[in-house]
């Protein structure tokens, strides 16, 4: 049997959030610039994405570039925008392929202006498709999302648009990027590190966390298959006993 025939599809999670680690060692392993696994990484990407959407995941979400990312060399980060652009480029006829819808979160602003008019026309073409919804978070940084949510919470109070006793953890998700967006039940990092980076950190709550040994660009459809099988092998309580779940 297969790992994707050991899938029960009832039990998939609807939301799986990815920080894919490992570009840089990748490269470096092979004597190459760290940029060299950035453009590998790109077929795990295609991989992953195709993958969930043939397996009826609803959302995908993947750390792409964090706020503290524009910290790299200047040689790196436009290297990474050029690629940025080019694979937006080349990979939309994929999505309309497999009905994916694209999406953002994140700072948009602060991209080029060349990276941003790719992202609208690409977001925009494949707005109409009704699978798999794939986030990139470009620019993103977790306690950037909250400052600016803080930020609205801040203004709607002073405009008298919202009352200080209506806030609770509902209204507080409307304010992120993420709003109507389900929180991941998976979150998966590559590379055997273990750490969040400031990805999600309102989010991923109570989301089940999936730390692998394979460096990004070697990330393939098996082992998106074992993240899932060990997601579908724990016992999600939310605060409560195993015994009242059972019920």
């Amino acid at each position: 049997m297969s790992l994707k025939d050991e899938l029960i599809k009832d039990r998939l999670p609807k939301h799986v959030a990815i920080i894919m680690d490992g570009n840089g060692r990748w490269a470096k392993k092979r004597g190459n610039a760290r940029v060299f696994g950035h453009k590998h990484g790109v077929t795990a990407v295609r991989e992953t994405t195709e993958t969930a959407a043939e397996l009826g995941i609803e959302y995908l979400t993947l750390y792409a570039f964090s706020t503290e990312n524009w910290n790299r060399p200047k040689t790196e980060v436009d290297a990474l925008m050029s690629l940025l652009v080019s694979t937006i480029s080349s990979e939309t006829g994929t999505l309309m392929k497999n009905n994916v819808r694209l999406n953002t979160i994140g700072c948009k602003e602060s991209l080029p202006k060349g990276v941003q008019k790719k992202l609208n026309d690409c977001i925009e073409k494949t707005s109409a498709n009704s699978g798999l919804t794939l986030t990139l978070a470009l620019s993103y940084s977790s306690r950037w999302e909250i400052i600016e949510a803080f930020k609205k919470v801040a203004q709607d109070v002073k405009d008298n648009q919202l009352d200080v006793d209506d806030i609770d953890a509902d209204m507080v998700s409307n304010y992120m990027t993420t709003a109507g967006i389900p929180d991941p039940e998976l979150m998966i990092r590559t590379s055997g590190e273990y750490r969040i980076s400031n990805f999600l950190l309102w989010q991923l709550a109570y989301s089940e966390l999936y730390f692998c040994d394979i460096l990004w660009p070697d990330f393939r459809r098996d082992d998106l298959y074992r993240a899932l099988l060990d997601f579908q092998g724990r016992e999600r309580r939310f605060g409560k006993t195993g015994d009242q779940i059972k019920k």
